[in-house]
């Protein structure tokens, strides 16, 4: 199999063509690993590989596994391979080797995927760019100036470059959705639960963070979703494990109740400015959802964006407190001495002074804003809006300058970072980190299913993606509208990027 053939499918497509014979598994490995090697070092979308180890463990595939033989990469964060190196895109944990599989993983040779190496994300996976001092910096295969966007980006930049059809991906605050988006990809954010972080983590950010994938196709997440979801041995919530996501396309979704935002109560009170194509692009997939006989209106999500934004970064603070000292006992090193960025450093002082009563208080934020947003989806079955506010940023566009990071370096001082938690440094956070993506937060906050679907191309040839947020637990009904769409549009002619001019 050449790898101009390989690059033309999806996952399914690869499975139809090993099973009627086409193609051998051991032709498909092949040509995935040349892809990689060929595409990789001017993408830096995975920081190491893993061919022989995949080649061992592709002979123990059972055929008849739903993707027996396709080829997938993990992120180098949350899923953990026994005996493996995971940095969490961080210098301090370059020598850590997780001491067990993740379920996750478990449940991908399960079915039958290839796991030839690992992909890029920003330390910790706290940015929505993915430029870590750790590991080179992966690019925008639309446009190699540009990001592919994070936490997830590594993953995007290696669908869209064709290096393998669908790559894992986990999303805390839009991390999934925000790569999607920039790159040109389908991605799926489950809701709250619905795919298991053990053994190694109950949840992670009090259930904001979701793993899955970042796709070409929606058949290949929804098949994926049939086969990763439900609880393991453990697990806080009690999700049982459900068929029927890849089945769900199989029929047309209905006239749904759309409402359509451009998201202003979470936009405006941090000062985002919407870029016009994006206002173009959910503006048309209003019209497309409207001509495919989708009733259609406009309507706000009913929700204070700056409480959601504060709430959101009072977790997000008091978490990276805590993994800094994770790090810290895991390696042996103390958390002053860690190899951690600068900015990690800083807000990680800002979280150890965080009252609890703070900390509690966001989390009930987050049931006020779920409360919500249930009474809101009795009357809309689901929510159009932006990704995010613009298209992809160039590379170090977003990334703390260094005069930002001296000032973060005097909360070193003792006093200053409860000096500063009180006079409002959160509010400030929150402007610099989340105004241009206010819109993803949200689904992570309430744990409701959201997707990015790739239907915009910019003059200056960027994509854009448009989100779609479902009711709690209503994958299905995403699922099959995003196939619906899918057909309309038809935006596999987009995909994989060439190769030529890398």
């Amino acid at each position: 199999m050449e790898v101009d053939e390989y690059r033309r499918h999806d996952g399914l497509g690869l499975v139809a063509l090993i099973r009627r014979g086409e193609v051998s598994q051991g032709e498909v490995f092949a040509a995935a690993c040349a892809a990689i090697e060929a595409g990789n070092p001017s993408l830096a979308a995975v920081v190491r590989t893993r061919f022989e180890r995949a080649r061992a463990e592709g002979r123990q595939t059972d055929p008849a596994a739903p993707f027996a033989g396709v080829p997938t990469l993990t992120k180098d964060l949350l899923m953990a391979l026994e005996g493996e190196p995971l940095a969490f895109g961080s210098a301090s944990l370059v020598d850590w080797k997780a001491p067990v599989d993740s379920t996750l993983v478990t449940r991908l040779r399960e079915a039958g995927l290839s796991i030839l190496g690992q992909t890029a994300t920003p330390e910790l996976g706290l940015m929505g760019i993915t430029e870590p001092r750790a590991f080179p910096h992966p690019r925008n295969p639309w446009n190699k100036e540009h990001s592919p966007g994070g936490s997830s980006g590594g993953a995007a930049a290696a669908v869209a470059g064709g290096l393998v059809p669908l790559a894992m991906a986990g999303d805390g605050g839009g991390s999934i959705r925000i790569p999607a988006s920039y790159c040109g990809l389908f991605g799926l954010k489950p809701s709250r639960g619905r795919v298991p972080q053990g053994p190694l983590h109950a949840e992670v950010w009090q259930g904001a963070v979701v793993e899955h994938a970042v796709t070409r196709s929606v058949r290949d997440s929804a098949a994926l979703l049939d086969a990763i979801n439900g609880m393991d041995e453990g697990a806080p919530y009690p999700v049982r494990p459900e068929q029927g996501f890849l089945a769900a396309l199989e029929r047309p979704p209905g006239a749904l109740r759309v409402a359509v935002s451009m998201g202003d109560p979470l936009g405006k009170p941090l000062g985002t400015v919407l870029d016009p194509q994006v206002r173009q692009a959910v503006e048309q997939a209003a019209k497309t959802l409207d001509s495919l006989g989708h009733h259609v209106e406009w309507a706000d999500p009913p929700v204070d964006g700056e409480r959601l934004a504060n709430a959101y970064l009072t977790l997000y603070l008091g978490h990276l407190s805590a993994d800094l000292a994770w790090i810290a006992r895991e390696t042996g090193v103390p958390v002053s001495l860690l190899k951690v960025e600068p900015s990690t450093r800083a807000i990680a002082r800002l979280g150890r002074h965080l009252p609890v009563r703070d900390y509690e208080l966001a989390k009930r934020d987050w049931n006020t804003a779920a409360r919500a947003m249930g009474a809101f989806h009795r009357r809309y079955d689901v929510l159009l809006m932006p990704v995010a506010a613009a298209p992809a940023p160039r590379l170090g566009e977003l990334y703390p300058p260094a005069s930002q990071e001296r000032l973060m370096s005097m909360l070193a001082i003792p006093g200053l970072p409860a000096l500063a938690l009180k006079a409002g440094m959160l509010k400030h956070l929150a402007k610099d980190a989340l105004a241009r993506t206010p819109f993803t937060q949200l689904a992570n906050l309430t744990g409701q299913p959201a997707m990015s679907l790739p239907l915009h191309v910019t003059p200056a040839g960027l994509p854009v993606g448009v989100q779609v947020i479902g009711a709690m637990g209503g994958e299905r009904r995403l699922l099959a509208l995003a196939a619906q769409v899918e057909a309309e549009v038809q935006w596999h002619r987009h995909l994989p990027r060439p190769l030529e001019g890398r």
